[in-house]
Protein backbone atom coordinates (compact mmCIF):
# COMPACT_ATOMS: atom_id res chain seq x y z
CA UNK A 1 0.00 0.00 0.00
CA UNK A 2 1.33 3.76 -1.12
CA UNK A 3 0.84 6.66 1.61
CA UNK A 4 0.28 9.71 0.40
CA UNK A 5 2.66 12.03 2.14
CA UNK A 6 2.56 15.72 2.04
CA UNK A 7 6.10 17.19 1.54
CA UNK A 8 7.69 20.74 1.49
CA UNK A 9 7.35 20.00 -2.31
CA UNK A 10 3.80 19.68 -2.35
CA UNK A 11 3.40 23.12 -0.56
CA UNK A 12 5.59 25.24 -2.99
CA UNK A 13 4.07 28.35 -4.20
CA UNK A 14 4.61 28.83 -7.36
CA UNK A 15 3.79 32.76 -7.12
CA UNK A 16 7.91 33.26 -6.33
CA UNK A 17 9.70 35.47 -7.60
CA UNK A 18 13.52 36.83 -7.32
CA UNK A 19 15.58 39.79 -8.54
CA UNK A 20 17.75 42.57 -8.12
CA UNK A 21 16.45 45.76 -7.32
CA UNK A 22 19.33 48.11 -8.72
CA UNK A 23 17.45 51.06 -7.72
CA UNK A 24 16.80 50.02 -3.95
CA UNK A 25 20.14 48.71 -3.65
CA UNK A 26 18.93 44.80 -2.91
CA UNK A 27 18.14 41.39 -3.89
CA UNK A 28 14.15 40.23 -3.26
CA UNK A 29 11.71 37.83 -2.68
CA UNK A 30 8.40 37.90 -3.50
CA UNK A 31 5.58 35.83 -2.96
CA UNK A 32 2.27 36.49 -5.02
CA UNK A 33 3.73 40.14 -5.63
CA UNK A 34 4.77 40.82 -2.37
CA UNK A 35 8.22 41.59 -0.83
CA UNK A 36 8.96 38.70 1.72
CA UNK A 37 12.82 38.92 2.16
CA UNK A 38 14.98 41.83 1.16
CA UNK A 39 19.12 41.70 0.97
CA UNK A 40 20.66 45.35 1.13
CA UNK A 41 23.50 45.33 -0.83
CA UNK A 42 26.48 48.10 -1.78
CA UNK A 43 27.59 47.41 -5.53
CA UNK A 44 31.05 48.78 -5.82
CA UNK A 45 34.31 48.32 -8.20
CA UNK A 46 35.60 44.61 -7.96
CA UNK A 47 32.51 43.61 -4.88
CA UNK A 48 29.40 43.43 -3.61
CA UNK A 49 28.95 44.82 -0.02
CA UNK A 50 25.85 43.05 1.92
CA UNK A 51 24.76 45.29 5.00
CA UNK A 52 21.30 43.50 6.06
CA UNK A 53 18.81 41.14 5.23
CA UNK A 54 15.13 42.12 6.47
CA UNK A 55 12.46 39.18 6.51
CA UNK A 56 8.79 40.51 6.93
CA UNK A 57 7.17 39.24 9.72
CA UNK A 58 4.40 37.03 7.80
CA UNK A 59 7.26 35.26 6.39
CA UNK A 60 9.71 34.73 8.48
CA UNK A 61 10.38 30.69 9.48
CA UNK A 62 9.66 29.96 6.23
CA UNK A 63 13.31 29.64 4.84
CA UNK A 64 12.85 32.12 2.06
CA UNK A 65 15.71 33.91 3.23
CA UNK A 66 17.99 31.15 2.39
CA UNK A 67 16.12 30.92 -1.22
CA UNK A 68 17.40 34.57 -1.71
CA UNK A 69 20.65 34.40 -0.42
CA UNK A 70 21.77 31.54 -2.74
CA UNK A 71 20.03 33.62 -5.33
CA UNK A 72 22.19 36.53 -4.83
CA UNK A 73 25.27 35.20 -4.31
CA UNK A 74 25.15 33.08 -7.24
CA UNK A 75 24.54 36.79 -9.15
CA UNK A 76 27.48 37.91 -7.87
CA UNK A 77 29.82 35.62 -8.10
CA UNK A 78 28.37 35.67 -12.01
CA UNK A 79 28.82 39.14 -12.24
CA UNK A 80 32.80 38.19 -11.75
CA UNK A 81 32.89 40.35 -8.53
CA UNK A 82 34.01 39.06 -4.62
CA UNK A 83 31.37 39.27 -2.06
CA UNK A 84 31.65 41.19 1.19
CA UNK A 85 29.20 39.87 4.25
CA UNK A 86 29.24 42.45 6.63
CA UNK A 87 25.23 41.19 7.10
CA UNK A 88 25.52 38.58 9.43
CA UNK A 89 22.33 36.74 7.80
CA UNK A 90 24.88 36.47 4.65
CA UNK A 91 28.11 35.87 6.43
CA UNK A 92 26.22 32.70 8.27
CA UNK A 93 24.61 31.61 5.05
CA UNK A 94 28.36 31.62 3.70
CA UNK A 95 30.07 29.82 7.11
CA UNK A 96 27.24 27.00 6.35
CA UNK A 97 27.18 26.16 2.55
CA UNK A 98 30.04 25.59 1.01
CA UNK A 99 31.10 26.51 -2.87
CA UNK A 100 31.51 30.22 -2.33
CA UNK A 101 34.64 30.01 -0.25
CA UNK A 102 36.90 31.20 -3.32
CA UNK A 103 34.65 34.89 -3.94
CA UNK A 104 34.32 35.90 -0.99
CA UNK A 105 36.71 38.78 1.56
CA UNK A 106 35.40 38.68 4.87
CA UNK A 107 35.35 41.79 6.47
CA UNK A 108 37.74 42.68 9.32
CA UNK A 109 36.89 42.10 12.28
Amino acid sequence: MTENIISAEDRFNPDVSLARNDAQHCYELRVGGKVAVRSYFQDKPGHVDFSHTETAEEFKGQGLGKVLAHFALDDVVASGKRIIPHCPFISGYLRQHEGYEQYVDWPEA
